[in-house]
C-alpha cells in the first residue's frame, strides 16, 4: 500500500488543465485546418484527387474543406505544390451546425452554448449515454479516455451512464450501420425529452471512410437531430471535452 501512495506521490498532479489544451498534444497532432486561398493555384486539383472522401474542393474562391468529411490523414497537405493547405495544432473545432464544419480560410465558427433555459437545467449534471453505431473503435477509445484521471470528465459534472432511460442525450460514433439503425432509435426514443444528441468523429458526422457503402448509413443526420458535432478521425479527446464544455456554456 505504502508503494502505491508513494508512487502516486512521484507522479504528480496528471490532470490536464482547460483551456491549457496544447501542453498535451504529440508532435504529430493534426489539428484545425489553415487555408490560404491566395496561395492556392487556379486549376490545380492535386489536393482534391488526394482527398479520399471527396472532402476538400477548389473553386474561383480557392479551397474549401468540409471538416464533416474529412479524416485529418494529412495527404491533401502533402499533394499541395503550393502549401496552401496546413493542419494547426489548434484542437478546438467542435460546432452546432453542420454547415459551421465547412471552412475556407476564415476561423471555425465553434459551439455556441445551449439556451439559458437549458443551461440552468444541465449545466452542471449532464448525464449522456454513448452509443457506438458501427465504429473501428477508434473514436470509442478516445470518448472513453475522458473519464481517466487525464481529463476526468466528472469534474465538469459530466458522466457517462449504462442506460438511456437515465440520460439527458447520446453520444454516437460510428457510421450507422444498417444493423445498428434500429438500436439507434431505440435508444433515442428511451431518453427522457429532450434529448440532445452529439455526433462524434467523421463516420457518425458523414461516414467518414465508409461513406457510400451499401451497409451503412453515411452518419446519423436525418435519422435524428444533432446539438453538436465533433469533427475529426477520431477527435482528440480534448477536442470532445472542449465542444461539451461550450455546449454547456463552460467556456467559450
Amino acid at each position: 500500500m505504502w508503494k502505491v501512495m508513494r508512487a502516486r506521490a512521484a507522479q504528480g498532479h496528471r490532470t490536464q488543465t482547460i483551456p491549457e489544451l496544447e501542453a498535451a498534444l504529440p508532435d504529430r497532432y493534426r489539428g484545425a485546418p489553415v487555408l490560404e486561398a491566395a496561395r492556392c493555384r487556379n486549376g490545380c486539383a492535386e489536393c482534391v484527387e488526394a482527398c479520399p472522401t471527396n472532402a476538400l474542393a477548389v473553386d474561383a474562391n480557392g479551397p474549401r474543406l468540409d471538416l464533416g468529411r474529412c479524416l485529418f490523414c494529412g495527404e491533401c497537405v502533402a499533394q499541395c505544390p503550393e502549401g496552401a493547405l496546413e493542419f494547426s495544432r489548434d484542437p478546438r473545432m467542435a460546432t452546432r451546425g453542420r454547415e459551421d464544419l465547412v471552412v475556407r480560410g476564415g476561423a471555425i465558427e465553434l459551439a455556441s452554448a445551449f439556451e439559458e433555459r437549458v443551461r440552468r437545467i444541465y449545466g452542471r449534471s449532464l448525464r449522456l449515454r454513448q452509443v457506438s453505431a458501427g465504429g473501428c473503435n477508434a473514436c470509442e477509445a478516445d470518448v472513453s479516455v475522458l473519464s481517466t484521471i487525464v481529463f476526468d470528465l466528472s469534474r465538469y459534472g459530466i458522466q457517462f451512464v449504462a442506460s438511456p432511460r437515465h440520460a439527458d442525450g447520446i453520444l454516437v460514433t460510428g457510421a450507422l450501420t444498417r444493423n445498428m439503425h434500429l438500436a439507434l432509435q431505440k435508444t433515442y426514443a428511451a431518453v427522457p425529452e429532450p434529448c440532445f444528441v452529439i455526433a462524434v468523429g467523421a463516420c457518425a458526422i458523414s461516414g467518414g471512410p465508409y461513406v457510400d457503402h451499401p451497409e451503412v448509413m453515411n452518419g446519423i443526420q436525418g435519422e435524428i437531430a444533432v446539438d453538436l458535432y465533433v469533427p475529426g478521425c477520431p477527435p482528440h479527446p480534448l477536442t470532445i471535452l472542449d465542444g461539451l464544455l461550450r455546449l454547456l456554456g463552460r467556456i467559450g
